[in-house]
């Protein structure tokens, strides 16, 4: 990089000036490009390379991506010397680089500094390619940009490919569909793929937060079959915590998250002796932070490389996962079930059928069961199973001591809802109404409200816990408050109406209530019978 390319941002009398990778920036290369010692070939097939704004991930990776295309990254043995030997790729197949962005727009955040760094520097010359401002041509080859439409990728199978702000690819732009193309083209030839994502949303459904959640699966091993796999390489630096509104406290945390980047007289947090100041204005970036018009979640995670909620988010990961707990559910005890029930749709994604359990006297959360429309041709024209799904109410009420049943009877269920009550009204304790014990007063909206809101105070304060369920933890981070007189209810991401999924929330909100019914019914006892474990 430094012998063939410019500097991205050189003027004109300037042009010889290399562009010269950081020592951050270079431990990230010693990692990506990795190699076996005993098969003498690459490691790290996919990486995601999360950093703040201004820290320089475009031009870093525009210089990869142009040595994927032009120079020696294909291992080809060992030397005289016993050290490995390189071969460009177009000595194994005709090498095509993609800089991949769900916009136009955003493939400009690489694909601009890459041009620069080619025309800036001897790499033209040198290897007889050719920068145009629509795509590069190689000698064999080219690196274009594209992006999310069908036909921008369609045949385009590269050995390497950029995907940039991955935290804002989504289902519902197509993102996720282009991230799993880039990936199999890389897995059929043997290249890479670079995510360069700013922290991205919790429960936005990214390919950001799914890369992580592979990787976090990986390092905590949670997922034994993946205990032995090496080829994904998450780098991300965790800021320290750090209060926004003290100023030093701002400056400290920013220098922890641009590392070699950072412009700060002191040099670098990340080496000893320090390296000297970079090129990015900490101070001007602190003076945003202190900004009142912006949004703070935004710059945390823009600037201090934190991942967090949305702002209208239900709950945070954090509060999620501080509640979950391992408990032993006695066929004795009082437990309350809600549910949320779905028919099916002709055109998009199903809403999901849910059923949840609530220790009264543990004032636990727990799924009972999940009905969701599978993706892709297994999902077309799916519908719930209601003979599935009243099985598993009906097993339900053998297993646990039920009290309190609410369910909502829209979307095609209040015949079920019906016979539910005709068959267990006399076993609950908790009532909606004496006529009508089990159906949820949909237009009640002050008491949903209200139950949602101490959902969400029980959770924040520990008051109650759940299974942990990954289907538990997904719903609540997809869900999104929508603000009604009386407070709020919860609704799907705005962007992401038929892939993100809550009904899980809803099934507990129903659950909670018949919950707290019960207790005021005078619900506190149990009955010793058998005990069954909820994970």
């Amino acid at each position: 990089m430094e012998e063939y390319l410019g500097r991205p941002d050189a003027g004109d009398d300037e042009q010889s000036d290399p562009f010269i990778v950081t020592r951050e920036q270079q431990d990230y290369l010693n990692e990506l490009y990795r190699l076996d010692p005993l098969t003498c070939k690459r490691v790290i097939h996919r990486s995601v390379l999360m950093r703040p704004r201004g820290w320089g991930k475009s031009p870093f990776v525009g210089g990869i991506m142009i040595a994927e295309g032009l120079f020696d990254v294909v291992p080809d043995g060992w030397g005289a010397d016993g050290q490995p030997v390189g071969k460009p790729w177009s000595s194994v197949r005709t090498p095509y680089v993609a800089i991949a962005a769900v916009t136009e727009e955003q493939t400009k955040n690489t694909w601009e500094p890459l041009l620069e760094m080619l025309r800036n520097g001897s790499a033209p010359d040198e290897f007889n390619c050719d920068p145009m401002d629509s795509f590069v041509a190689l000698e064999r080859g080219r690196i274009a940009p594209i992006t999310a439409s069908p036909l921008s990728i369609k045949g385009f199978k590269a050995v390497a490919a950029s995907m940039d702000q991955t935290e804002t690819w989504l289902r519902s732009n197509s993102g996720v569909k282009l991230a799993q193309t880039l990936r199999n083209n890389a897995t059929k030839l043997g290249g890479v793929t670079i995510e360069t994502p700013n922290a991205y949303t919790l429960g936005e459904r990214s390919v950001a937060e799914a890369s992580f959640e592979f990787w976090d699966k990986i390092k905590s091993g949670k997922h034994p079959a993946l205990e032995d796999v090496q080829s994904i390489y998450f780098d991300h630096r965790v800021t320290p915590t750090t209060d926004i509104g003290d100023r030093e406290s701002l400056i400290d945390g920013l220098r922890v998250a641009y590392g070699d980047s950072s412009k700060d007289a002191r040099g670098c947090v990340l080496h000893d002796p320090p390296c000297e100041p970079g090129w990015s204005d900490l101070e001007r970036i602190a003076d945003d932070f202190l900004d009142t018009s912006n949004d703070p979640a935004q710059m945390r995670a823009d600037f201090l490389n934190q991942v967090d909620a949305a702002r209208d988010a239900f709950v945070t990961d954090p509060e999620l996962r501080g509640i979950i707990a391992d408990k032993v559910i006695t066929k004795g005890e009082p437990v309350t079930l809600g549910f949320d029930g779905s028919s099916g749709r002709k055109r998009g994604i199903a809403d999901s059928t849910v059923l949840v359990g609530y220790s009264v006297t543990q004032k636990h959360l727990f799924k009972v069961g999940l009905w969701e429309q599978p993706e892709g041709p297994k999902g077309e024209g799916w519908k719930p199973s209601k003979l599935e799904i009243e099985q598993a109410v009906a097993q339900a009420f053998k297993d646990y001591n039920v009290v309190g049943f609410y369910a909502d009877p829209s979307d095609g269920w209040a015949g079920e809802v019906k016979q539910w009550e005709a068959t267990h009204h006399k076993r609950l304790k908790a009532k909606m109404t004496t006529a009508e014990p089990i159906r949820w007063a949909q237009k009640n909206v002050t008491r949903t409200c209200e139950v949602f809101e101490q959902l969400y105070q029980s959770i924040s304060n520990r008051e109650i816990t759940f299974d942990g369920h990954p289907d538990m933890i997904r719903h609540f981070l997809n869900a999104r408050r929508d603000p009604r007189r009386a407070g709020y209810v919860l609704k799907k991401p705005d962007d992401d109406q038929d892939f993100s999924k809550i009904d899980l929330t809803w099934g507990s909100m129903m659950a909670l209530a018949a919950g707290l019914d019960a207790v005021g019914k005078g619900v506190s006892g149990t009955r010793k019978r058998a005990a069954r474990r909820i994970r």
